[in-house]
């Protein structure tokens, strides 16, 4: 399936990102807006993903540039973790094990239907230089193999004015915690 939005749904998440853009000058000092837009128009399936981080509460900015690739990187900027996207295990794996109580799905699982990755802990430690984010929250973070072949995975936060990295089991769940993403683009 094509994934594509309509040319209004369109025009409405540019003019949301532009606004973004602009009043969070902070997390892309040397980036032009003209720039980006090019490359949000050129890409519908890049778009639609973007689209969804913002329909499931992260509000996309763009937080980079790799030049290496020539693409724009964007990062859920929501203050908490997006409230679309808690109260889920890590993985499918964790989900299907889970006998009871299971959630509705998995940050995994999610960030691959939406077109996303999930941050890892230098992605996440990097959001928190643009700002203090997950401060009442947290975030399922990508897991290395090692610690989830052992049934765990790591979720950060940001307490006492520092970030943490913590371990919980995979299938673990709750209200307050969900996962950001991030695009390039």
């Amino acid at each position: 399936m094509k994934k594509k939005l309509a040319s209004q749904e369109q025009e409405a998440l540019i003019k949301t990102i532009k606004s973004r853009f602009e009043k969070n000058r902070n997390r892309h000092k040397d980036i032009e807006w003209n720039a980006v837009l090019t490359k949000l128009k050129a890409s519908d399936e890049k778009l639609w993903s973007l689209n969804e981080m913002e329909r499931t509460g992260g509000e996309p900015d763009v937080i980079g540039y790799d030049k290496k690739t020539g693409e724009y990187i964007f990062y859920d900027c929501a203050a908490e973790s997006p409230a679309g996207r808690r109260s889920i295990c890590y993985d499918d794996e964790a989900l299907v094990a889970r006998k009871e109580h299971k959630p509705k799905n998995s940050a995994v699982e999610m960030a691959f239907d939406m077109g996303i990755q999930l941050l890892s802990e230098d992605q996440y430690r990097e959001l928190q230089q643009l700002g203090n984010f997950d401060t009442k929250t947290s975030s399922w973070i990508k897991t290395p193999s090692v610690i989830r072949e052992l049934g765990g995975a790591l979720f950060c936060d940001r307490r006492y004015n520092a970030v943490f990295v913590y371990q919980n089991g995979a299938d673990s769940y709750y209200t307050a915690r969900g996962f950001r993403g991030a695009i390039n683009l």
